[in-house]
């Protein structure tokens, strides 16, 4: 293919069509926006305790809930659990993840909207080590597809989704036998499941790959992404770094795995995976989004780190600006230091305060010049009142 091609342009920034997977009342991939998740650390056994993080949750943003399924008592809380939020009104759509046990998850699709198996889960753990004939490797699949037709069923009847959720760290031995402990293992390992799902006619389906290898992640998801889509599985895809780490560390970690995905047009869904309280992974989500240009929860601010062109206090400036329109939302300002290069790298930003001089700055409305050679004391002013005058100004 031509690299430069339109054709091939428009495949790489283009988002990836995707089936629509309905989880409860929200609906993943399609034509709907990218969905923010998070996952709860209490107890399941403790009903209060999960119902109150969950609202926590809800509250702060996220659309959708797992929940730890450890064994068959915890699986059958969720009934409880579930019962609660609705008694608060709560209709946020619950998943929950099944660690070891696949019986637990037959328990669990009966009350939630969404359950989340490992692949890794379902083997012959007597032939776990062996190096598996083609012949031996296919009624191993066989094997795993009849342990999958009970659940398959239960989620038809109920209406619950799945999520096939590879993880780097606990492929089958199966698997890593063949393919080793490799990002094309973890793909094969998720296209061999989606395969199997499709052929017994179920497509409330979505997959994921982590690490808390950031490359070995991304390379996960593409390949699995390749793979899906050469066979016309367009299932939606579930972001996340697992593992991420807290603070700084794990915020940026998350965003360079993540938006490097998004970037690409792939991912339908994400959780931001942060050692902290989860109602903290809420907003780094956002922010993510927000930088990938996915969705779009606040204003944007475009500024230049300034250099020996730039004849005002830029910073003084931007926190100015900032401090008047961060409640718009949606729009995006660019505060940029001088002409030289401050058009063309604000071009996509709706509004511009550029420095023309000692003193002076020009205001754009997109790529066109408003006012040129503003005094700076002037200047802030009229930028709010070009806003105005477009109807996009709100009182706070």
């Amino acid at each position: 293919m031509d690299f430069l091609s339109q054709d091939y342009l428009t495949l790489l920034y283009n988002k990836r069509k995707t089936k629509e997977v309905m989880v409860g009342n929200i609906g993943i991939g399609g034509n709907n926006p990218i969905r923010i998740q998070s996952m709860t650390n209490t107890d399941t056994m403790d009903t209060m305790a999960t119902v109150n993080q969950v609202l926590r949750l809800e509250e702060v943003g996220c659309e959708l809930v797992r929940i730890t399924a450890t064994d068959i008592k915890a699986a059958q809380n969720l009934y409880n659990i579930k019962n609660e939020l609705a008694k608060r009104n709560s209709s946020i759509p619950l998943i929950a993840d099944i660690h070891f046990n696949p019986n637990v998850a037959l328990v669990a699709a009966e009350i939630v909207d969404k359950v989340r198996i490992n692949p890794g889960n379902y083997f012959e753990r007597n032939k776990s080590s062996l190096s598996l004939s083609e012949k031996e490797y296919n009624e191993e699949l066989d094997k795993i597809k009849e342990r999958l037709f009970p659940l398959i069923e239960i989620c038809k009847k109920h209406n619950t989704a799945i999520r096939v959720g590879t993880n780097h760290g606990s492929l089958s031995q199966r698997i890593v036998a063949r393919y080793g402990n490799t990002p094309f293992a973890m793909a094969v390992s998720a296209l061999e499941f989606a395969r199997i799902i499709h052929s017994m006619d179920f497509n409330l389906l979505v997959l994921s790959q982590k690490a808390s290898n950031v490359k070995v992640m991304v390379s996960a998801v593409r390949l699995m992404k390749e793979m899906l889509d050469n066979e016309g599985l367009l299932y939606p895809i579930h972001l996340g770094v697992t593992e991420a780490g807290s603070g700084e560390d794990g915020k940026i970690k998350s965003a360079v795995g993540i938006g490097t995905l998004l970037s690409l047009g792939i991912g339908d869904t994400i959780r931001v995976s942060l050692t902290e309280k989860p109602e903290a992974e809420i907003p780094v989500a956002k922010d993510i989004l927000q930088a990938s240009g996915d969705r779009i929860y606040k204003a944007e601010f475009i500024s230049c780190p300034s250099c020996g062109r730039t004849k005002y206090d830029i910073q003084y400036v931007l926190a100015k600006v900032k401090e008047e329109c961060s409640h718009l939302i949606g729009i995006k300002i660019g505060v940029m230091g001088c002409i030289v290069n401050g058009p063309g790298e604000m071009a996509d930003a709706d509004y511009g305060y550029v420095g023309s001089g000692q003193g002076k700055v020009s205001l754009y409305r997109g790529n066109n010049v408003v006012y040129q050679n503003v005094n700076e004391e002037e200047a802030l002013e009229k930028l709010i009142g070009m806003i105005k005058e477009d109807g996009f100004w709100k009182e706070r």
